[in-house]
């Protein structure tokens, strides 16, 4: 388990050190584990390669610090994941260049490795806003995806919730301690994700909210994600923050327009402008991120080859779905499509429509 033995104090022990992050650890693991480190004078950890302030401060550790925040973790039902030995740390997340050292979470620790787009946006989203990213969570959930967000009120709320609605996955990255409800009025939500969902943070327990996190954990949410979409925003947001992380990290980047009166449309326009792509449906996201998700470090579970009745169905949305989409989705031959199609369609479990197919179940 991850948060058994002694290991759990030493990464907090590493964790609570001033100064010591995930590269100096990185480059101090070439040499000797890192436990050892515990075992060496100041002199030594300089020779390691330590500045003379990091060594002190790790001479310095508080273990009864560490002891009551292992504590803590293990009476909240916390479990603490770490970079460097842990299976379930995200491999996407290792590429970012600032990756945090651990990750505290409750919840579902499957999905931190599932295929995941992040949806953010205004904390004052107007109606349609909340709607729109409500709907998208939904239709993004049902294609297989998990929808991960920031817990604000708003369209991080709106895109949560709407991924629950049909019993979706979603991932809530915090920017305070995972056992702590922000905002407040975001109670029972924390709690249905938590219990349906995952809750991810790479503050300690605790940690109460504060101005200069939110930016940091933006960079999670993005980290850990295939593409953001953003839905409303105005320039000066913290929404802008997480596209920024997103394009530093190569991730795709989709903007939903607005109306031109509504200043909400503002980040929206700007993206597209700069080339951020112009989603409408959901459609639009999946082509972009299919690839990706049947490519990456991600293991996406495939319908065996021999039922490709199956694999046809997953290929078509709860939106229209062109013919051509659900040849590239499959990866089966047109003709074997159109045949397994034809079977759905008397199953009536497609619709057939002007433009395509629609999943009807």
């Amino acid at each position: 388990m991850e948060n058994s033995s002694g290991k759990l104090a030493h990464w907090l022990a590493f964790y609570l050190c001033k100064g010591l992050g995930v590269k100096t650890l990185l480059a101090l693991a070439q040499n000797q584990p890192l436990e050892c480190l515990f075992e060496l004078n100041h002199e030594q950890l300089v020779e390691c390669g330590l500045s003379s302030q990091i060594a002190s401060n790790l001479l310095a550790t508080d273990w009864r610090q560490v002891d009551y925040y292992q504590t803590l973790i293990a009476q909240s039902d916390i479990t603490a994941i770490n970079y460097f030995d842990s299976p379930l740390y995200p491999p996407l997340l290792k590429e970012v260049a600032s990756a945090p050292l651990l990750l505290f979470c409750r919840g579902n620790l499957e999905l931190l490795n599932s295929p995941q787009i992040a949806i953010v946006g205004s904390r004052h989203a107007t109606p349609s806003g909340l709607e729109i990213a409500a709907e998208f969570a939904h239709q993004l959930t049902l294609a297989g995806l998990t929808v991960t967000s920031g817990m604000a009120l708003g369209i991080d709320g709106a895109a949560h919730k709407g991924a629950l609605a049909g019993n979706g996955k979603t991932i809530a990255v915090l920017g305070t301690g995972v056992d702590v409800y922000y905002p407040k009025r975001h109670k029972l939500l924390t709690d249905k994700v938590c219990e349906h969902g995952l809750l991810v943070s790479e503050f300690l327990p605790g940690t109460a909210a504060n101005g200069n996190n939110f930016p940091r954990r933006n960079r999670i949410i993005s980290g850990l994600s295939l593409g953001v979409l953003i839905v409303e925003a105005q320039i000066k947001s913290g929404s802008l923050i997480t596209v920024r992380y997103a394009l530093e990290q190569n991730k795709e980047v989709f903007a939903v327009p607005g109306s031109i009166k509504n200043p909400l449309s503002e980040a929206s326009h700007f993206l597209i402008k700069q080339g951020a792509k112009l989603v409408e449906n959901v459609s639009d996201i999946l082509d972009e991120v299919s690839f990706s998700c049947q490519n990456s470090l991600y293991n996406i579970e495939k319908a065996p080859t021999n039922e490709p009745t199956c694999e046809v169905l997953c290929s078509v949305g709860f939106e229209v779905t062109a013919v051509d989409v659900i040849v590239q989705r499959s990866q089966w031959p047109i003709d074997k499509v159109q045949a397994r199609l034809l079977d759905l369609e008397l199953e009536d479990r497609v619709e057939r429509v002007l433009d395509g197919y629609i999943r009807v179940r």
